[in-house]
């Protein structure tokens, strides 16, 4: 009996092997109501009591002929190296257009077989491996649920029909799993490294143990960890078996690297060595959370694309109190970049825990570097030196940090080794010609995707990098920073002169390690040869974070606000400096130095905002606050007029636009320009506005609700952990009345 109203697809479903995985696909097939019988094939005498007393099919049979007989859809459940017998048995009967699947952990043997029966590959065969299973074993152990939100992996032939491809994906995506594919010749690799290692560690280490005198001790004492482990070793031995037999070559070579590295390890705890054994754990305990990013932008991990986060923001009254927002984004991207290649230990404290800047401490721990933390914002790293990084495993994975895609272009671009930087599908799309070109002109080999997007490839060995006097067409402190870090590498003085003024946090932060640059007018210059010394960096709350709160309270009546800790670099006060001419309240005290950059307190209350026309010397200085600026712009007294800020059309998002749209729902007249916009201030409605999944988007429409007379509904919200992990906090913190709606 089915106990769902689906329309059956499948007249009759066959079975064959109704072991755990065999049982749990008969099982949830027959309750999906897929399908208007389902049999099932199996000699063991238990299973053929047991199986239709349990709900698992409604027919069994030892014969395998009649179970198959009128079959739409075969699904063979047996171990591995049990296929060859039975697709040798299929191959003698009239099978008609029945489909045909398996689920078998290695891919390779199967088809081989299927070729060996049938003298050909079958259009109707699609070969598949469920990633799911238990310690449990046997028809007794089948549950319906068991595939539920796993990854079900298919590898399908050149051969292999559409129709019978779509059936598959129907059936498997019936039980709750997650499907995707994968080439046939990627697929034993994979799985021996994923699966197949862990469950012949599993095996091995509680064989080993089993087998010491004080076993009982050992097992008693055992702790979560070791049982948490080994729970695996409780799988089906005759399976496993099996599966190392028929995947051989791929076990072998995944055992060779592993006991490789694990010789290393024994060598580290023999010599004492502190170091390489941090390092071995500190990158062994990031790489679960690092690589679930890069896969949640990547198909194995897609029911992570469909994760929305909204943001519900009502009309506010004021804002109010003492806050201090996160580290600079900014200087957090340098202190891990220039104190890895610092020779000594660099201890960072107020370190941004975001994932732009988790993204580039992981790109150094791919390259050998050994950093602890972050915790609480604290980061200690072992430096190697200039010439001391390793070449990656694979590509280095940036999320969506252009500021890490950018500067580590310059920094690769003097390595002795090949690296691909690569980063999600927003980063995808920003360009990249901005930083590859001119490090072409110094010499580097640089790849790219077309128009110049990522991925980059990067081969450092073929690069002979020379300084060189660089001009920027466009005022861009990454790209400067990139052509600086190139510099270090590259024979002679390299020079970079800037067409208006940007952030200077790559030259304080240089000459913080030791490093001389020389900066002359609006040209940086920097020659190789020299070293970085380790030391402290204190890095200041972010005015890019600030500017969101300081905006807030210009707007809000009744507001009164102050910033702890903010960074004031010169480079960075456009925000500060328009809102003033605007008319905004904003203080500063407690003006110190911390590391090289000058650091004060910020306190900003209300004031009636008037609208101007932004002068063009500051929009360097404020090129991302203006999403944040064009909220206090709507809320002004008359017009505000912005020109020469194109480059706000390549960020994240094309923020001119964007933002545009998004104003003009609220009822404000925002009129985007090539380079800018023009918005008449005006009293702001209610609407749900698509942040594009740009953070700083987001953020600012969430502060527009002190001022609209209704609900804000902003939608795509989940990058905003990008730059500013707990806004939605600490903005409740102040009095924003905003929420997040969670949606699958």
């Amino acid at each position: 009996m089915t106990t769902s109203s689906a329309e059956p697809i499948i007249g009759r479903l066959a079975v064959i092997g109704l072991g755990l995985i065999g049982g749990s696909f008969a099982k949830g097939m027959r309750e999906s109501g897929l399908c208007r019988e389902v049999v099932g094939c199996d000699r063991d005498p238990a299973t053929l009591r047991q199986a239709v007393p349990l709900g698992v099919v409604d027919f069994i049979t030892d014969d395998l002929a009649s179970a198959v007989q009128g079959a739409d859809l075969i699904m063979l459940a047996v171990p591995v190296l049990a296929m060859e017998q039975v697709l040798g048995q299929l191959a003698q009967l009239e099978l008609g257009q029945a489909v045909i699947t398996d689920a078998g952990s290695t891919k390779n043997v199967v088809v081989d077989a299927v070729r060996g029966a049938f003298g050909y590959l079958l259009p109707q065969f699609v070969p598949g491996h469920p990633i799911a299973g238990s310690e449990r074993s046997g028809v007794e152990a089948a549950d319906a649920l068991l595939f539920r939100n796993h990854k079900v992996i298919l590898t399908p032939l050149a051969e292999t029909s559409e129709a019978a491809l779509t059936l598959v994906r129907r059936s498997w995506r019936a039980l709750g799993a997650d499907v995707e594919d994968m080439p046939l010749a990627d697929h034993d690799e994979v799985l021996a490294a994923t699966s197949h290692l862990p469950h012949l560690l599993a095996f091995s280490l509680v064989d080993t143990l089993a087998s010491r005198s004080e076993n009982l001790e050992i097992f008693r004492y055992a702790a979560g960890g070791f049982r948490d482990f080994t729970r695996i070793a409780a799988s089906d031995p005759v399976m496993w078996r099996d599966v190392f037999l028929a995947n051989r070559d791929a076990v072998l070579r995944s055992l060779d690297n592993f006991t490789h590295d694990l010789s290393r390890l024994r060598a580290a705890v023999e010599d004492g060595d502190a170091n390489a054994l941090l390092g071995v754990f500190t990158r062994a305990r990031s790489a679960r959370e690092h690589f679930s990013k890069i896969l949640a932008r990547r198909a194995y991990m897609e029911p992570m694309q469909t994760q929305s986060i909204n943001f519900i923001a009502n009309p506010g009254a004021s804002v109010q109190g003492r806050i201090r927002v996160p580290g600079d984004k900014s200087i957090s991207h340098r202190s891990i970049m220039l104190g890895s290649i610092a020779e000594g230990v660099t201890e960072v404290e107020g370190f941004l825990e975001g994932e732009d800047s988790l993204a580039t401490l992981q790109a150094f721990r791919d390259m050998g570097v050994v950093i602890e933390g972050p915790h609480h914002g604290r980061v200690t790293i072992q430096g190697v030196g200039l010439h001391g990084l390793q070449a990656p495993p694979g590509p280095i994975y940036v999320g969506n940090s252009g500021t890490s895609m950018r500067l580590l272009a310059g920094l690769l671009a003097g390595q002795n080794f090949t690296t691909e930087l690569t980063g999600d599908a927003s980063l995808s799309k920003r360009p990249m010609g901005r930083v590859a070109n001119p490090l072409r002109e110094m010499g580097a080999s640089i790849d790219t995707a077309a128009e110049g997007r990522p991925p980059l490839l990067i081969n450092g060995a073929q690069s002979q990098l020379k300084g060189m006097d660089y001009v920027m067409p466009m005022a861009s402190a990454q790209v400067k920073s990139c052509l600086l870090l190139a510099g270090l590498y590259a024979e002679g003085k390299t020079s970079v002169t800037e067409p208006a003024p940007t952030r200077d946090h790559t030259e304080r932060m240089l000459r913080g390690f030791g490093y001389p640059v020389q900066v002359k007018g609006a040209t940086a210059t920097v020659e190789s040869g020299h070293k970085l010394t380790g030391g402290k960096i204190d890095v200041p709350a972010d005015i890019s974070s600030a500017a969101f709160f300081m905006v807030a309270a210009s707007i809000a009546e009744g507001s009164d606000l102050t910033l702890e800790h903010v960074g004031i670099n010169p480079t960075r006060i456009g925000v500060i400096n328009i809102l003033r001419a605007m008319g905004g309240d904003i203080t500063l005290s407690n003006e110190r130095e911390v590391g090289g950059e000058p650091v004060a307190d910020i306190r900003v209350r209300y004031a009636g905002l008037k609208g101007i026309e932004i002068p063009l010397d500051q929009v360097p200085l404020a090129i991302d606050e203006f999403p944040a600026l064009f909220i206090a712009a709507a809320c002004a007294e008359g017009r505000t007029v912005l020109r020469g800020a194109e480059e706000l059309r390549v960020k994240e998002s094309d923020r001119i636009q964007v933002m545009a749209d998004g104003l003009q729902l609220l009822g404000i007249k925002a009129e985007p320009t090539p380079d800018g916009i023009i918005i008449d201030g005006g009293v702001m409605g209610s609407a749900t506005v698509d942040s594009h999944m740009d953070h700083r988007i987001a953020m600012s429409f969430a502060i527009a609700s002190l001022r609209a007379t209704g609900e804000i509904r902003i939608t795509d919200c989940i990058h905003v952990a990008t730059s500013f992990p707990g806004f939605l906090d600490l903005a409740r913190s102040v009095g924003i009345n905003i929420r997040q709606e969670d949606n699958a």
